[in-house]
């Protein structure tokens, strides 16, 4: 089964070359797909150098939510499995062939994301939240959905800023689809650089949870606070959890309701 691998990206001029030296080396068929939001450095250049060497890497310009460019990439995909990552990762050698190796009993499959950067960073831990008996927080920068699911759910919500892939992966188990860990399929995701994009990640990552309650109800209720605080304890994580509730009741204060237009990425 071909894969596309879809990837939205803005300014990554830095991670790109990683990005796609990573790609090209993995089992075919495949073609990655990059979705640009107006980048303003050389991420467009580098990606267009590596497209005139591999036929398979496809650059198209697109702003808007990540959901937004996602979907684009997805119509202009010709793959049966859809594949979204994002532009700071680094794929392990095997992940496609690990990929696809699931998606024959899976209709959704998730891989192993590890954590490469500051260390204080990397040590933090996702909460997870599961629905009929699936988590559905595993994240979309290591997710892959056969087209026919994809299609059948109406694809990602552009109206999230974040959480987006939780959204999705919800609707995808509400029609009865099936999804599958492999912890072999790895990416490694680089950490945010600054402190200004840690806060900035948590602020956000606060805010779509709200989105997620206020289009799904309480999405949250038979989530206990005792299992927030089952995770390893560091300073960071507590830290994160002040701008994140900062976003969580911006959101629900200032933000639009579902199906109100979306913002620019």
């Amino acid at each position: 089964m071909k894969i596309s691998v879809i990837i939205t990206v803005k300014n990554e001029e830095r991670d790109m070359p990683d990005l796609l030296d990573s790609l090209i080396i993995q089992e075919q068929p495949l073609e990655v797909i990059i979705v640009d939001a107006h980048s303003d450095d050389r991420t467009q250049d580098i990606v267009r150098e590596y497209s005139k060497e591999h036929d398979f890497i496809n650059l198209y310009i697109q702003g808007g939510t990540r959901g937004k460019g996602r979907n684009f990439g997805a119509k202009k995909a010709n793959g049966e499995l859809l594949a979204f990552i994002d532009g700071d990762i680094i794929v392990n050698p095997f992940w496609a062939e690990e990929m696809r190796k699931t998606a024959k009993e899976y209709d959704v499959v998730a891989g192993k994301t590890i954590q490469i950067g500051y260390h204080a960073f990397e040590e933090l831990e996702r909460v997870e939240l599961f629905h009929k008996g699936y988590d559905i927080t595993y994240p979309s920068c290591n997710l892959l959905y056969h087209r026919d699911v994809y299609e059948e759910i109406g694809g990602f919500d552009t109206w999230f800023q974040t959480a987006e892939d939780i959204d999705l992966n919800y609707r995808a188990v509400e029609v009865g689809a099936k999804i599958g860990f492999n912890e072999d399929a790895i990416v490694y995701h680089r950490t945010r650089g600054s402190f200004y994009g840690f806060f900035k990640q948590a602020f956000w990552n606060g805010f779509g949870r709200k989105q997620l309650t206020m289009k799904h109800g309480r999405l949250w209720k038979d989530y206990s606070p005792a299992d927030m605080l089952d995770h390893k304890m560091t300073f960071w994580y507590f830290t994160r959890m002040i701008p994140a509730f900062i976003g969580y009741f911006g959101c629900k204060l200032f933000g639009n309701r579902p199906g109100e237009s979306d913002r620019p990425l």
